[in-house]
C-alpha cells in the first residue's frame, strides 16, 4: 500500500491502482509507520548530468562526486530552515578534495580535486572504489544557518570508508539515530539520430529508525566494553523493526535507485507494500551555483593595491573562475586600484 499526503490529492484523485510520480531531480520523503522508519529517496537525471558534464572529470572521479552529491541532497533537503548543508572531504588519496553543497530550498553544486598521476595509477591497478580513491583523512558535514547563527559541524574520520558508511557513522555519533543508506551512479546510453549519447544518472535512499521508545535505539555493548564503538555503530540496534528495514534495503539492486522506469515511488512500494508506505510532497533540486560577478567584485574590493597587482594576469586583466560551475569572470584592475 502506498499513500500520498492528502494535500497532493487536491488537484487530481488517482484512479485505483494509480499514483503520481515525482520523477527526476525530486527528493521524495517517505514514512513506514509500522517499522518506525522515515526517510528520503531521489533519482537524479538532468541535474547530475549537467554538473558532471560541465566538469568533464575522469569517469571514476565523476562517479565519486555524484555519490557525494546524492548524499548531500538526501541530507540537505531535510533542513527545516533557510541555510546550507556542506559536505567536504580532505584526504590523502588520489582524489584529495570533494565539495558538495545544498542551499535551501533547492540549489546544488559540487566539484572535485585530484592528482592526475596518482589517479592514472589507481585506474591502471583497478583500485578505484570510493574508499580507495579517498584514502585516509576526514569528512566534514557542516550545517550553516546563515548570518548571526553558529555553524554546526560534524567530523567523520575516513579510513577505507565509503560515503554510505559515512552517513551511518555520522548519524549514530552526532544524533544517535540508526541510519541506513544506499547510493548508486551510472551512465545511461541514449540512442539518437546522431549516434548514442551518454548521460549520467544517480540515485539514493536514506532511511532512519525513529521509535518513540528511546530504549529501542540501544545497541548491545561488546564484551568488556562500556559504550559505543565503531563496530556497534556499523551494526545498529537489534530491534526487529530496524533489522527488517536493513534486510529490505539490502535487496535493492543498484540500478533500481537510478532507473527512470522504476522510479522512486515504485521502488518504495516494492520494498514496503506489506507494511504500507506514505510518501510526502517531493522537493525539487537544481544545478544552481551561487557565484556572481557582484560577489567576486565584492571580494576583490577588499584586496590591497599590492594584492590586486599580484592578481593581474599578463593580459592586464583579473580572471577569476568558479570551481563549482566553471564560470569565468573578468575584471579591470583599475577599478580596484582606484579605491585603494
Amino acid at each position: 500500500m502506498l499513500l500520498r499526503k492528502e494535500s497532493q490529492l487536491a488537484d487530481r484523485i488517482p484512479r485505483l491502482g494509480e499514483f503520481d510520480v515525482a520523477g527526476d531531480d525530486h527528493v521524495v520523503p517517505f514514512e513506514v509507520a509500522p517499522l518506525d522508519v522515515r526517510g528520503r529517496t531521489v533519482q537524479l537525471g538532468p541535474m547530475i548530468d549537467s554538473i558532471l558534464a560541465r566538469h568533464d572529470y575522469p569517469e571514476v572521479v565523476s562517479r565519486l562526486l555524484a555519490e557525494a552529491i546524492v548524499l548531500t541532497v538526501l541530507i540537505g533537503t531535510s533542513l527545516k530552515f533557510e541555510g546550507k548543508f556542506i559536505l567536504q572531504t580532505r584526504t590523502d588519496g588520489p582524489v584529495d578534495l570533494i565539495v558538495a553543497d545544498f542551499a535551501s530550498p533547492s540549489s546544488v553544486r559540487g566539484y572535485a580535486r585530484f592528482d592526475d598521476e596518482r589517479l592514472a595509477a589507481a585506474t591502471a591497478e583497478n583500485t578505484t572504489s570510493t574508499a580507495e580513491l579517498l584514502g585516509s583523512g576526514v569528512l566534514a558535514l557542516t550545517i550553516d544557518q546563515g548570518m548571526h547563527m553558529q555553524r554546526y559541524q560534524g567530523i567523520v574520520q575516513l579510513e577505507n570508508t565509503s560515503f554510505e558508511d559515512v552517513a551511518r557513522i555520522y548519524f549514530r555519533q552526532s544524533e544517535q539515530i540508526p541510519t541506513e543508506v544506499r547510493l548508486a551512479v551510472a551512465k545511461q546510453i541514449i540512442p539518437g539520430d546522431g549516434g548514442a549519447e551518454e548521460r549520467w544518472r544517480a540515485g539514493g535512499m536514506l532511511a532512519q529508525f525513529l521509535p518513540q521508545a528511546p530504549e529501542r535505539l540501544r545497541v548491545r555493548d561488546l564484551p568488556g566494553g562500556d559504550g559505543d564503538t565503531e563496530t556497534e555503530i556499523a551494526e545498529g540496534p537489534e530491534d526487529n523493526a530496524w533489522l527488517e528495514l536493513v534486510a529490505l534495503m539490502e535487496t535493492i539492486e543498484p540500478d533500481e535507485l537510478f532507473d527512470p522506469t522504476v522510479g522512486a515511488e515504485r521502488l518504495l512500494f516494492r520494498l514496503f507494500n506489506e507494511h504500507g508506505v506514505r510518501v510526502f510532497e517531493s522537493v525539487e533540486v537544481r544545478d544552481d551555483c551561487s557565484c556572481s560577478s557582484d560577489k567576486i567584485r565584492g571580494i576583490l574590493e577588499g584586496f590591497s593595491a599590492e594584492e590586486i597587482l599580484e592578481s593581474t594576469e599578463p593580459d592586464g586583466r583579473i580572471h577569476v573562475s568558479c570551481e563549482f560551475c566553471s564560470t569565468r569572470y573578468d575584471f579591470d584592475p583599475a577599478e580596484f586600484v582606484a579605491k585603494n
